[in-house]
């Protein structure tokens, strides 16, 4: 007898420990936690389609549709596999149905120019790296923090005003550089001649090929309990290093620069995201564009 939970633990084993992201590989793994949980005594070899959708469905009274659909595609490659190898007669995951909650609706957090400008004037930005510069360098690129963790002083090209983003740091795991988190993210990064002075200043001295801000573990609740810190002395809204980025972003949409070019600089893989990321400011400024075209209008007669 085989439980299918124990089957899928050793599949990972198998092909997925090594093969694939550290950050990945736990995603799995939360994946084998759910099965024990959900299905503790289900045996692989009664894993029909009504078996299967029935695991979804248990699945899914707890879970959005989109992680639903994810929790589908992790099993479904094991499930696969045991068809080939003639454990399985039949493929239990043809035709499933994705179900799951109706997501909760989220409106991303971010602030206004004039606050953002409360903010900076907060940080203490002395002659050497510090994390009030790091949440300089986020708020004017709009970097996400692992990319910006993963910074060294040869990724800056002064004289061309250019950033390059290609790798991240693994602040989440035992540290290191891991690839970008996909092929949009590796990108170059215009920069102003104010942020090129005050680095090139700051990274002079360093090493090449090392992390500017890395010195040992890296916690995320580090860097976003400073970043608290100084927007409740600029008294305005606390936001988080996430945050700055979607500041970042919606400062960009509101001076009117196209969402193409702003896809670009945060490095996402299609503009698709970039509209469903931030799909109320868009709104926003459809109905400005609204109002423009009305008064244009009006001003004919």
């Amino acid at each position: 007898m085989q439980y299918f939970h124990d089957y899928y633990k050793n599949w990972i084993r198998i092909y997925k420990e090594g093969a694939v992201r550290p950050i990945t590989l736990a995603k799995y793994k939360m994946t084998h936690q759910w099965l024990r949980r959900l299905a503790p005594k289900l045996e692989l070899k009664e894993l029909d389609r009504i078996a299967y959708q029935g695991l979804l469905n248990a699945y899914a009274l707890e879970h959005e549709r989109q992680t639903t659909m994810d929790f589908h595609h992790q099993l479904k490659g094991a499930i696969l596999d045991a068809v080939d190898d003639g454990i399985l007669d039949k493929d239990p995951t043809r035709k499933a149905i994705i179900k799951g909650k109706m997501p909760a609706t989220k409106r991303i957090k971010y602030l206004s120019q004039f606050e953002l400008r409360s903010l900076l004037a907060e940080l203490d930005l002395g002659n050497e790296i510090s994390w009030d510069w790091f949440i300089l360098l986020v708020a004017k690129t709009g970097l996400r923090f692992s990319e910006a963790l993963a910074l060294t002083p040869q990724d800056f090209d002064f004289s061309h005003q250019v950033l390059t983003v290609d790798k991240t740091w693994d602040y989440k795991g035992d540290g290191g550089f891991l690839p970008t988190k996909n092929r949009s993210s590796a990108r170059k990064v215009q920069i102003d001649w104010q942020l090129v002075i005050q680095f090139f200043e700051l990274t002079k001295d360093l090493p090449e090929d090392k992390p500017i801000f890395v010195s040992g573990k890296v916690y995320n609740s580090t860097v976003n309990d400073r970043l608290f810190r100084r927007c409740r002395a600029a008294k305005i809204p606390e936001i988080s290093i996430h945050s700055l980025r979607h500041t970042h972003a919606s400062l960009l949409l509101f001076s009117g620069v196209s969402i193409a070019s702003v896809a670009r600089r945060l490095g996402h893989a299609s503009m698709t995201t970039t509209q469903k990321t931030y799909l109320h400011i868009i709104r926003e400024l459809e109905n400005q564009d609204i109002d423009l075209i009305m008064r244009s209008l009006t001003s004919l007669t």
